[in-house]
């Protein structure tokens, strides 16, 4: 293991420990989750009694747009509860910086696909799917690519850091 990939300046730790304990982690981490369940319902119940409906071509695209709605959605849970453990004192923020806990598989996860024919609940969550790839996308450049530098984070940071050591907060 490389130690490129492990903070080497405390406020990058910091930066991680903080999304991971904030209001955004725990909302996203819960339409996340709730979005992995609902998926998994409809691929099981509505999901398979329509693609058995569609045509030979549809059926296809049904089937290669399924398994990426799945590893979409797979990818993103990962990475939360990651954030979770970070959350929850069970992995140190510089554990989560490694590779295998950041997010992956964007050459599946943001390729889209044939649209032709699909049920619209289907595209509905592939809609919901994508969007919310791309904001733990979002969140996993900031933290972890963006923050490679060993530069302190942005003045305004910085300033917000003496305030709460000043105040004791």
């Amino acid at each position: 293991m490389s130690d490129l990939n492990v903070p080497s300046t405390p406020w990058r730790a910091e930066v991680i420990q903080d999304f991971a304990r904030s209001e955004l982690f725990q909302r996203t981490f819960q339409e996340g989750m709730d979005l992995v369940e609902e998926t998994a319902g409809y691929l099981d119940g509505a999901g398979r009694q329509a693609s058995k409906l569609l045509s030979r071509n549809a059926a296809l695209a049904y089937a290669a747009e399924s398994m990426r709605l799945t590893t979409r959605l797979m990818q993103v849970a990962s990475w939360l509860l990651v954030q979770r453990a970070v959350r929850e004192g069970d992995m140190p923020p510089g554990a989560a910086c490694e590779d295998r806990y950041r997010l992956a598989g964007e050459e599946v996860c943001r390729a889209s696909g044939e649209a032709d024919g699909l049920p619209g609940e289907l595209m509905t969550l592939l809609d919901r799917s994508e969007r919310l790839y791309e904001r733990v996308r979002h969140l996993d450049r900031r933290m972890y690519v963006e923050g490679d530098s060993e530069e302190a984070p942005h003045p305004v940071l910085s300033q917000q850091d003496r305030l709460k050591t000043a105040f004791g907060t």
